[in-house]
């Protein structure tokens, strides 16, 4: 269910197209993120890795949205109100999108419980003989390994800047050269990593989800529903205010 309401949520954010359901779109993240009661500070820090990326996003729509009320415009470059709304909603919409995810699946869902729902909602697909199992497995190793490999990155970053390496001086061409000591030892490592799990799996006799049963199987609970319908209701009331097109509309 947590799932299904993580992609609900997802389309309820990109279906926001003015002030007032932008505004909602950011009431409803602070209040999932007191419901979970996770520190801020943790959660802020998922948004840091990529600032540069939602600077960047936002500088490119302030700059090449066009629009009836212009700003001001020095050399070829014009800046209008127009452009100033569309990389505030594109700043906010990229946020709660992060904000969104962290906090219905990596920040309050184990890895165990994910894999089980992800191959629960695919075991349709099983009628056309996709293994489900595998891709789930693979999907959650995928995700349970992402902090591991932040780790190695900055462990290795650190030792190249002991031998003397310079990340921050020089042009884009220099900086990415830079790079290369990093992403080698990187690769080697997530390589050798793969191994030593895949051993790891084969010397445990996993031969994947054929015959396999569980030892917790979860069920849906009139919570889940009540839930379900709260976003429903949500979505319902993002596209009345896109309907109101009060303020400024995308």
């Amino acid at each position: 269910m947590k799932l299904i309401l993580s992609i609900l949520y997802i389309v309820c954010t990109f279906l926001c197209k003015n002030v007032l359901s932008f505004a909602l779109l950011l009431l409803s993240a602070v209040l999932l993120l007191l419901i979970s009661r996770i520190p801020p500070r943790i959660v802020l820090r998922s948004l840091r890795a990529l600032l540069f990326v939602m600077l960047f996003t936002a500088v490119l729509n302030l700059l090449f949205t066009k629009g009836e009320t212009e700003l001001f415009a020095f050399w070829r470059i014009h800046v209008y109100v127009e452009g100033v709304y569309s990389a505030v909603f594109m700043l906010v919409r990229i946020m709660v999108l992060i904000l969104s995810t962290s906090l219905f699946l990596t920040y309050t869902t184990t890895p165990i419980a994910l894999t089980d729902a992800i191959e629960s909602l695919l075991s349709p697909l099983r009628v056309v003989h996709l293994p489900v199992h595998e891709f789930a497995m693979m999907m959650t190793i995928a995700l349970r390994f992402i902090p591991t490999l932040m780790e190695e990155t900055d462990k290795i970053m650190n030792a190249q800047k002991a031998r003397g390496v310079d990340f921050s001086s020089g042009g884009l061409i220099k900086r990415a050269k830079a790079l290369i000591p990093i992403l080698i030892p990187l690769f080697i490592s997530a390589f050798r990593r793969a191994d030593e799990l895949a051993m790891a799996m084969e010397c445990r006799c996993y031969r994947g989800g054929k015959g396999r049963t569980k030892m917790r199987v979860s069920h849906l609970h009139a919570s889940d529903f009540v839930a379900l319908l709260m976003m429903v209701l949500f979505g319902a009331a993002v596209l009345y205010l896109n309907r109101l097109g009060l303020f400024y509309t995308l």
